[in-house]
């Protein structure tokens, strides 16, 4: 990667490289998976000889890289998979049934298996597989037509013995209720399906022919209220929740709130920019399409069928503090969330879209002192911690399947994980951005060593994400090249920050990361992009389907990389915090952060702190 070239700024190139080239994004599937390169920037190995990185993954390339190390070609099974799910692999591959067959198929044959083995251990990792990866192959109304034939009149292989009616219409609806256990949040976005409904109809049909279906049919009853008729306290609540998007607005009130998980249907504050800077402030769904958002903001500016001034066609565009500028089209929805740091959307007619600048705000700094040195190491890791756990907390396991292998076509959109991405990005930046606009020498010193012991917090607190993003910062090269800021730190805190790099180290395919996480147990907090690069990894070196078969093998490990996330956050993190005056002014710094992300912007504040003749 260039050295001038920040990994966000690199991304919005190429997709606006694409744009010119094609007219439109491109595929949205491979857009969302290069957003990785924000947030994890170093997936470079450097070479036993000493000599140029060698690329490991990056999703910039056009080909899948080679195997695992030390793997051989036809073996895709990820490091990242610990011994218990490697053994929950073993076991998969001894059952008697071998999942490959077409999607109906592979459906069907699950509901029988459920029926002939419903207590088996073997037949539960089954169904949790389908569950989390059946987007993949089957789409999600596909298999809930199939659920409703299933339940509803008869079905192939009654009358033969082997499995009888009721047993089969019991386990079909076993595995109703653990799709609707697993899809419950996503399901409830969609007010117009008729699904539960539909199901429930038929199963009340089947009552008069299997009389001992009652007391599932009263859990399905109950299912269906609630997908269709929420609390009044869950309407209330999200009524009252139109919120400021995560940094573009700077509400003490909003940041102060525990995290909830964003919805497709929630209202959100947005600015949007016009090329003279002026905005309009708009009220929108977090999930509309581009074409909604552009009617609003000509609603706004009171644009009219009648005015002559009309523009014939209105662009939004997102542009950098950099000044790369990303085009959307009007069908692109949930745009919102997929914004870097300090980008910003802008409206503007084609002949003005050159013109665009960034905010002023964004490419001028002013040097001062910062907050941070009245802060306590302790009480900001504490904090940075807290609010990791509740925005990793409102992630949807799904979410992670639906960004690496649909992107921006998945049914449900990732969006929860998004913003997990950006905070990742967010605290890289925070660090290079404190470090860089502080003038004094000795206050430089003292910020390296609060950042070293706060990541050394973080660490100790499980909370690897922000402990990586910490690490990342301080290699940031504006950082790391400040030669004698680096001296004036103690011997003691240089030792410690070697080794938190040797954790960053992506050698052997991060190995040193790996074999922290494997002597962690929950709660913890992943480095998420690590885990989406696994993911990614096992989708472009391995196929979905050989033919019409599904591969489910394929799906297997996906399902086994997702379940790491459950286990993660198998038990509640219980973290004391003890209250402080400083601790609410602490808690809005640290979820309301001031970066800089221009990298350009960056080195060149370190070379006027440290000329490079110095």
């Amino acid at each position: 990667m260039p050295s001038g070239m920040k990994p966000l700024e690199k991304f919005l190139k190429k997709q606006t490289t694409a744009l010119t080239r094609a007219g439109g994004f491109g595929d949205g599937a491979s857009r969302r998976r290069a957003s990785l390169s924000r947030v994890v920037p170093f997936f470079r190995e450097t070479s036993p000889e000493g000599g140029p990185g060698r690329e490991v993954f990056s999703p910039d390339t056009e080909e899948a890289p080679g195997p695992w190390p030390g793997g051989s070609g036809g073996d895709v099974r990820s490091p990242s998979l610990s011994s218990d799910e490697q053994s929950s692999e073993a076991s998969l591959m001894e059952s008697s049934w071998t999942p490959s067959d077409t999607p109906d198929n592979l459906a069907l044959s699950l509901l029988h298996n459920m029926a002939a083995r419903k207590y088996s251990a073997c037949t539960d990792t089954l169904l949790d597989d389908f569950m989390l990866t059946h987007p993949i192959f089957l789409p999600s109304e596909r298999f809930q037509q199939l659920l409703i034939q299933q339940v509803g009149g008869a079905t192939e292989g009654e009358g033969e013995g082997e499995v009888g009616r009721v047993e089969r219409k019991q386990a079909v609806l076993s595995v109703v209720f653990r799709y609707l256990d697993t899809y419950r949040e996503l399901l409830l976005e969609e007010k117009s399906q008729s699904f539960p409904k539909e199901l429930y109809m038929c199963a009340v049909q089947e009552l008069s022919r299997c009389p001992e279906l009652v007391e599932d049919v009263l859990k399905l009853q109950r299912w269906t209220e609630i997908l269709h008729s929420p609390s009044e306290q869950e309407k209330e609540s999200r009524k009252k929740q139109v919120r400021p998007l995560f940094r573009h607005f700077r509400r003490i009130d909003a940041c102060l709130q525990p995290r909830e998980a964003f919805r497709g249907s929630d209202e959100i504050f947005c600015r949007v920019y016009t090329p003279d800077h002026s905005y309009v402030t708009i009220r929108s769904r977090l999930s509309c399409r581009v074409g909604e958002i552009l009617a609003l903001v000509r609603e706004k500016l009171q644009y009219s069928e009648e005015q002559p001034s009309q523009p014939a066609l209105l662009l939004l565009v997102a542009v950098t503090s950099a000044g790369e500028k990303a085009v959307f089209r009007p069908s692109d929805e949930a745009v919102f969330t997929a914004l870097g740091i300090n980008t910003h959307l802008f409206v503007c007619e084609p002949s003005e879209l050159d013109t665009l600048l960034p905010l002023p705000e964004e490419i001028h700094w002013s040097p001062g002192d910062s907050k941070l040195h009245d802060m306590s190491a302790e009480e900001v890791a504490n904090q940075l911690v807290v609010f990791d756990w509740e925005l990793f907390s409102c992630v949807h396991e799904v979410e992670f399947v639906c960004y690496v292998f649909h992107g921006e076509q998945a049914r449900w959109r990732p969006l929860n994980l998004e913003l997990v991405l950006q905070r990742c990005s967010e605290v890289q930046h925070w660090v290079a951005t404190e470090i860089l606009q502080c003038q004094s020498l000795p206050k430089r010193v003292q910020l390296l060593r609060k950042f070293i012991k706060m990541a050394a917090l973080c660490k100790q607190q499980q909370d690897l994400l922000s402990f990586l993003a910490l690490v990342l910062g301080l290699d940031n090269p504006a950082v790391s090249r400040l030669r004698l800021t680096w001296e004036g730190l103690p011997g003691k805190f240089r030792k410690q920050f070697q080794q938190f790099e040797s954790i960053a180290d992506p050698s052997r395919n991060h190995k040193s990361y790996r074999d922290l996480m494997a002597s962690l147990r929950p709660p913890l907090i992943p480095f998420t992009p690590l885990l989406l690069k696994d993911l990614t990894f096992l989708h472009e070196s391995c196929k979905s389907f050989h033919g019409e078969l599904v591969n489910f093998e394929k799906m297997h490990k996906v399902a086994d990389m997702v379940r790491s996330v459950r286990r993660y956050r198998s038990s509640q993190l219980a973290l004391e915090v003890e209250a402080s005056p400083s601790h609410l002014q602490t808690k809005a710094y640290v979820r309301q952060l001031q970066v800089i992300d221009n990298q350009n912007l960056l080195f060149d504040m370190s070379c006027t702190l440290e000329p490079k003749d110095m």
